[in-house]
């Protein structure tokens, strides 16, 4: 018997939500169809802005992702490092998917109609 649409197996539905995560990752939030925010944490806020540039493009282009630190193959972390101006940072980037009102998690994730997604920027030792 065929599968229904509204039925989707959990590597389905992880797929669907990479996917969206890496549009509205890749763009920085400018992709209107996956509804967002982006927050820095004080410690990446109080970093210079050649810094910032460096994290956004790095969070923008990331793409290490592995069993380690994607196991359900959803999209939502990143770790990476990098050096400027001889200082070493050591960066993590999560996305939470929150409800419309970013009050509660989503119930239904893969959703972008009823989800909205919290790309949090971070040092490792803030996590």
């Amino acid at each position: 018997m065929a599968q229904s649409s509204k039925v989707r197996s959990e590597a389905e539905t992880n797929a669907t939500i990479a996917e969206q995560n890496d549009r509205f990752r890749t763009t920085w939030g400018a992709d209107f169809t996956v509804p967002g925010q982006i927050m820095l944490t004080r410690g990446v806020a109080d970093l210079s802005p050649a810094a910032k540039a460096i994290i956004m493009q790095r969070v923008q282009t990331f793409s290490e992702f592995s069993e380690d630190n994607d196991p359900y193959g959803d999209h939502t972390f990143g770790a990476f490092e990098f050096e400027i101006a001889g200082n070493s940072y050591h960066i993590f980037w999560k996305i939470d998917l929150y409800d419309k009102d970013y009050s509660m998690g989503s119930d239904d994730p893969a959703n972008v109609a009823v989800t909205r997604r919290v790309l949090t920027v971070l040092h490792a030792s803030e996590y």
